[in-house]
């Protein structure tokens, strides 16, 4: 018996924790029975130690068991266990240093280039001459920006990161990032610390409106660097009026735009900084510490091909849709000039940008001379195809540099249909691409916007995929602080898009729309769900209750919601081109189905919270809300207004309706309209995720495999078979002749459709959560005959879970895996009843027996 992971909240971040009283998990392998008893022991920096003892099962997120971290405090900490009567070894110890803690800690200041980095200008440095009075045995540099920054000390580049710090709701929380800095300044009596300073998110172009300035007109530093001497002496150089600024090669940059560059001039860290600086005004206590990885390069992706248009335009294909940057070898003379267009497809051989709208995805490099690597600093691009004029590339001179937030890879699925396959793989790497420190829509065109109806169908899948728990806390706290006084949820966080609201009943004021304003409550409830964490439904209780409340509101008397502006099942594949809310669906009864589910949750949220009077508050709502979606929306034999699949699939897989005819009812007339339909998908953004489930609660796995396998468009195969690689946003973004939809809003990187992958993980693989965190799995593939195998592995919050079944004529066959500290019930096609199993590898066989 063994201690595997041992780490703090969600692993992350490397230094500089932003809590004084950090959760512990971790787990195990190996030894019989259940964990009864903890010991943890303590060492401080300084020598002090501490030990703690606790009993039972608890491993997950586990409350912090000695005195508060001070601030900048470093220590370590090991873990043992008791099951079975006897102890684990020791664990490796888990070193954890707290970051600034308090406002009181920060003692620099934003401080602003006076005279140079204006809005039409390009990347700034700001920096200042460092001299070391002594040897330097500990060094941190706390730093944070107005705009995205790359710091260096000694030219020597800090971190890995790209794009800190990050895209956060910048009024009420600027994360700011903790590094070592300690070798940068070993062994050096002077140096330079320089921060180069682009415009990215703060201040560069946003929406489609193509606003420059959303936060502020300033690019603008904050930084601290905190050195100790081997004497003991501590010193403090932080951002003032002493810094001085200056320009650099990077003469323009843009998110969306890209950047341009000229290698003649001087990049950071060696460009001149010798104008003044301005102090701006500075609110420490918005400062807050990551809880999510940073953005780093996750891949590297060599060409695949140097293709010739008709046009003549020279074409590297990378043979993948991904996000970044494309990075180039080159040789040329001292003045030329090399640009790189970006676009995700081709049509008609040449590049694809119109998908792109205003968003022109292009660097450009002034050459200095000779042999030189370009890649740009401050912007990244979707694009799987890249045209270079300027210089003759072949493939072994360019890479695609694939950037995301650095998320761990916690779930896999297989099964024996390759296309399935390369359909799960496309979801990961379209998830890859669209979490870049927040979850967008799209990571190409002019928007990149964390749209919260995306996020709410796609957490679930999400949660599986990569370990999600600290990059969407995040999130949920910017919803939270973006959220309106009444209640209501922006369309997405965080907010850019305020002007864009439609008017609402109370005279201007957006109205909030169903399924996206939910995410309020879905998200923090998938979280609880798949980690086992109370302490996000705690974070966020209030931002949850307060929705609701809103929701309730926006429907009065009646509890059924059909006012205001609704984006509905959106892109709904029978809806125009130019009309994307021109759906089957009655908006209306999509709404009150949202809100009889997000009441539900609630009262479930506040269940675990132990708020008694507000779990039977928000279940009787549940339950009035269903009974007035019924009066109004459901015939007594199951019919549901606007009789299409996406309002079936709701009030199926949502438990809506309250009789056995009307379940039969609207579950066979699901089914009509999937055999109807040649089982294509007729669903759009809000019942996509749930289709599937409801034909298997209708009784009906074998359709929802029928609708899985279909590769005609609308269907999640038909992009597979058009050569795609990451989900699409539309289910035709590619007509069958190879011509992109007509539509100005075309995404080939879009991972809402991707929902489906959590259906897989669930109900084809069989893995699914039976108890928050995953400590009770549910082991239930739905095996129809049109698969012969599937597997999938999780590394939950307890450990390695695996499953493989296959199929072999009549004879059905499963191998499973459990951790220690959780049990499986297994539900298969076997004669017999539920059985639940422990710790530990099981292999089960038998005769299939056919099951709805």
């Amino acid at each position: 018996m063994r201690i595997e992971r041992f780490v703090t909240e969600y692993g992350a971040p490397e230094a500089g924790i932003g809590t004084a009283t950090p959760r512990l998990s971790w787990t195990r392998s190996g030894g019989a029975g259940e964990q009864t008893a903890v010991e943890l022991r303590l060492r401080t920096s300084d020598g002090g130690t501490g030990t703690a003892r606790l009993g039972g099962p608890e491993q997950v997120l586990v409350a912090w068991p000695f005195r508060p971290l001070r601030s900048r405090e470093r220590v370590q900490v090991q873990v043992r266990v008791e099951a079975g009567g006897a102890w684990s070894p020791w664990s490796d110890p888990l070193a954890i240093e707290a970051g600034l803690l308090a406002p009181d800690d920060v003692v620099a200041r934003l401080v602003s280039p006076r005279d140079v980095g204006g809005l039409d200008g390009g990347a700034v440095v700001l920096a200042r001459d460092l001299e070391l009075d002594g040897d330097v045995v500990d060094a941190r540099l706390y730093v944070t920006a107005h705009g995205v920054y790359d710091a260096w000390v000694g030219g020597r580049r800090v971190g890995d990161h790209h794009l800190d710090p990050g895209w956060t709701a910048y009024d009420a929380r600027l994360r700011y990032q903790t590094f070592d800095v300690t070798e940068h300044l070993r062994g050096r009596r002077s140096t330079r610390l320089a921060v180069g300073l682009g415009n990215g998110w703060y201040r560069g172009q946003l929406t489609w409106t193509l606003q420059r300035d959303s936060y502020g007109d300033r690019l603008a530093l904050l930084a601290q660097l905190e050195i100790t001497y081997a004497d003991g002496r501590r010193a403090t150089v932080a951002t003032d009026g002493s810094w001085r600024a200056g320009t650099t090669g990077v003469l323009a940059d843009d998110l969306y735009a890209g950047q341009a560059t000229d290698l003649r001039l001087p990049l950071v860290p060696d460009a001149a900084a010798d104008g003044p600086v301005d102090v701006l005004d500075t609110d420490p206590g918005r400062l807050v510490a990551p809880t999510g990885p940073p953005v780093r390069e996750v891949e590297t992706v060599p060409a695949r091909a140097v293709l010739a248009s008709p046009s003549g335009a020279q074409l590297v294909d990378f043979g993948q849709n991904v996000v970044g940057w494309t990075r180039l070898r080159v040789d040329g003379a001292r003045g030329d000039v090399v640009t790189v267009r970006h676009a995700e497809v081709l049509e008609r051989g040449e590049l694809g940008v119109r998908p792109l709208r205003a968003a022109t995805a292009t660097d450009t490099y002034v050459l200095a001379g000779g042999e030189q690597v370009l890649e740009p600093r401050y912007t990244f691009h979707g694009f799987r195809y890249a045209e270079v004029t300027g210089a003759e590339v072949t493939p072994a001179d360019a890479d695609a540099v694939v950037v995301s937030s650095d998320l761990r890879r916690t779930g896999w699925f297989e099964c024996s249909e390759p296309d399935v396959n390369r359909l799960h793989e496309n979801v990961v790497r379209g998830m890859r691409g669209n979490f870049l420190d927040v979850p967008t829509d799209c990571p190409q065109r002019d928007e990149r916007l964390g749209w919260t109806g995306d996020i709410q169908v796609f957490a679930p899948t999400a949660s599986f995929l990569f370990d999600v728990g600290g990059f969407l806390g995040s999130w949920l706290q910017d919803l939270a602080a973006e959220q309106r006084p009444d209640g209501g949820v922006p369309y997405v966080v965080p907010d850019v898009v305020g002007e864009l609201r439609g008017p609402g009943p109370d005279g201007g004021v957006q109205t909030p729309a169903a399924g996206w304003a939910d995410a309020a409550v879905h998200v923090p409830w998938t979280l609880y769900e798949r980690y086992g964490d109370v302490g996000v439904l705690e974070r966020q209780y209030d931002s949850m209750r307060a929705w609701v409340e809103k929701e309730r509101a926006l429907a009065g008397e009646s509890l059924v919601w059909d006012t205001g502006f609704q984006f509905g099942d959106w892109l709904d594949p029978d809806a125009p081109p130019d009309d994307s809310a021109a759906v089957k669906a009655d908006p209306a009864v999509v709404a009150t189905a949202y809100l009889a589910r997000s009441s539900h949750l609630l009262a479930r949220a506040a269940e675990v919270l132990g708020r008694e009077a507000d779990a039977e508050r928000y279940a009787r709502l549940s339950d009035d809300v269903g009974r007035a979606f019924r009066a109004a929306y459901v015939d007594a034999d199951g019919t549901v207004r606007s009789d299409c699949q996406t309002v079936y699939a709701l009030a199926l897989a949502w438990d809506l309706l309250d009789t056995d005819a009307r379940r039969r009812g609207a579950g066979e007339r699901l089914a009509t309209l999937v055999r109807e339909a040649g089982f294509h998908v007729s669903t759009g953004f809000l019942g996509t995720p749930v289709v599937l489930d409801a034909l298997c609660v209708a009784g009906h796995p074998d359709l929802a495999h029928e609708m899985l396998l279909t590769r005609t468009v609308p269907s999640w195969l038909y992009p597979v078979t058009m050569g795609a690689t990451t989900i699409w946003e539309r289910w035709d973004s590619m007509l069958p002749d190879g011509t992109i939809n007509p539509s100005t809003m075309t995404s080939f990187n879009h991972y809402a459709y991707g929902a489906v992958a959590d259906w897989l993980h669930r109900s084809v693989a069989g893995i699914a959560p039976a108890a928050p965190g995953y400590r009770e799995i549910r082991v239930r593939p739905l095996v129809t005959g049109h698969l012969t195998s599937a597997s999938a592995r999780l590394d939950s919050p307890y450990g390695p879970v695996r499953v493989a079944w296959r199929l072999d004529g009549g004879r059905f066959e499963l191998d499973l895996d459990v951790p220690p500290g959780t049990v499986a019930h297994l539900d298969l096609p076997l004669d017999g009843p539920v059985r639940t199993v422990g710790p530990g590898t099981h292999h089960v066989a038998g005769d299939r027996v056919p099951r709805s």
